[in-house]
């Protein structure tokens, strides 16, 4: 039998205020296309560990309280579909001003992999919130087709450790390690 597993990631939080931009936003989407992401998981994931050993989290905790830093001057920008062939999700682009959210994003990611529990994806780092899922047997159109979310500025809140459980609803996010940062 193998051994237990947890899915793990590290998320910025986002204030209220870009939170409920989100949600205007994605309540724009079409509903027989796109299934919504509650109010509560939106957030800027910053890296995601997949599935570990159950405990491992005790471990990303500590790399978290240590690398956790300010993410400041960050505005929401234009509707992307992603990924822009064969889009799955429709996302908020979240603009990096200051180059703090890119700092903070690297800063977590290199503490994660020299911890062995993080491999960093090849790609560049692209900020975005996830606010809706393509619903299963649906089709994504070419392009999204909405006028962009209010133009919010803000800065992220916290950086946050979930523990991510799937089910045929979708995934529910369980904070195990909250470093506040606004």
């Amino acid at each position: 039998m193998a051994a237990p597993t947890e899915r793990l990631f590290v998320a910025l939080d986002l204030p209220g205020s870009a939170r409920a931009a989100l949600a205007e936003f994605r309540g724009r989407a079409d509903p027989r296309v796109w299934r919504p992401v509650p109010d509560e998981a939106l957030h800027v994931t910053l890296a995601f560990l997949g599935h570990h050993p159950e405990g491992t989290s005790e471990r990303v905790a500590e790399v978290v309280r240590a690398s956790a830093g300010p993410a400041a001057d960050l505005a929401l920008g234009p509707g992307l579909l992603l990924p822009p062939r064969r889009a799955r999700v429709v996302t908020v682009e979240i603009e990096d001003r200051s180059g703090a959210l890119a700092a903070l994003q690297g800063r977590v990611a290199e503490s994660l992999a020299a911890a062995g529990v993080y491999e960093p994806e090849r790609r560049r780092f692209r900020p975005h919130a996830t606010v809706a899922r393509l619903k299963a047997g649906e089709r994504a159109p070419r392009s999204l087709g909405l006028d962009p979310p209010e133009p919010v500025e803000f800065d992220g809140e916290a950086v946050t450790l979930y523990r991510s459980r799937l089910s045929r609803t979708g995934a529910r996010y369980e904070p195990l390690e909250r470093v506040a940062i606004g």
